[in-house]
């Protein structure tokens, strides 16, 4: 299964799996139609399934064109964007599992960003390959989505599942928020010394205009505030040794930075 990253809007990224023995396709959070359009048309290669992580139109705006052009291509979301992703076909709930390229994904239920946020995770298919994850806007690399319909106690426990899949997950987010994220997290984890680290590399990054994701799910540990609610360090900032309350105070913080 070959992923290719590809960037769409402003700051957006969808993400096409590509089977090359069969030449077929799927495509994750494709927020326009002709970018993936020219992927596969580049690949030769027919679309067979639409994985929505959830129904905001920077997700799901191609779709209905992706439909026109590919009308047997089935749409996966989650259970409880029922009339809200177009095209929807196949209702996802937690512990489901989909199949793509001979791997299997399995499903997580995941809200906070919104109330029926999905994703999806491709376990290892070797003992030395990396399992791939599709979080949508749950987790970013740096960062976490925003809550717009959950609560800061459903944003944790979402985090928490993505925070216990293995260290060498690939962490395939939808938006290319990293620097600011990183800046974000200096403010409330300045003596970090792998923080320290690893904003310098993205910010070389950034200057030469590489994308930083996928991120690896052993650096978000080490670096992402909002998967370090139970450390020390955030707890200080926050005054909080409550996960939930430590969580929802770093949370507003960032919707203030």
């Amino acid at each position: 299964m070959d992923i290719h990253r590809l960037p769409v809007l402003h700051d957006n990224y969808t993400f096409l799996l590509h089977d090359s023995s069969s030449g077929i396709a799927a495509v994750v959070d494709p927020a326009e139609a002709q970018p993936v359009l020219r992927c596969l048309s580049d690949l030769k290669s027919e679309l067979v399934s639409i994985l929505n992580t959830h129904h905001h139109g920077d997700h799901v705006g191609g779709n209905a064109q992706l439909l026109n052009q590919f009308p047997d291509a089935v749409v996966y979301g989650g259970v409880h964007d029922r009339g809200r992703i177009p095209g929807q076909q196949v209702f996802l709930q937690e512990g489901d599992r989909i199949s793509f390229a001979n791997r299997q994904a399995e499903v997580f239920f995941v809200p906070g960003h919104t109330r029926a946020h999905i994703a999806y995770y491709f376990p290892p298919d070797t003992s030395e390959a990396s399992g791939e994850l599709f979080c949508g806007d749950t987790l970013f690399a740096g960062g976490c989505g925003r809550l717009f319909e959950g609560t800061p106690g459903q944003m944790l426990n979402s985090l928490e599942k993505l925070r216990s899949l293995p260290d060498n997950t690939r962490v395939w987010c939808a938006h290319e928020y990293t620097l600011k994220n990183l800046q974000f997290a200096l403010t409330v984890d300045g003596q970090n010394p792998d923080l320290r680290q690893r904003i310098e590399q993205v910010e070389k990054m950034r200057s030469q205009a590489e994308a930083t994701i996928p991120s690896e799910l052993r650096i978000e540990k080490l670096t992402n505030p909002f998967l370090r609610w139970d450390q020390p360090a955030l707890q200080s900032t926050t005054k909080s040794q409550d996960a939930v309350k430590t969580f929802a105070r770093l949370r507003n913080m960032k919707d203030q930075f």
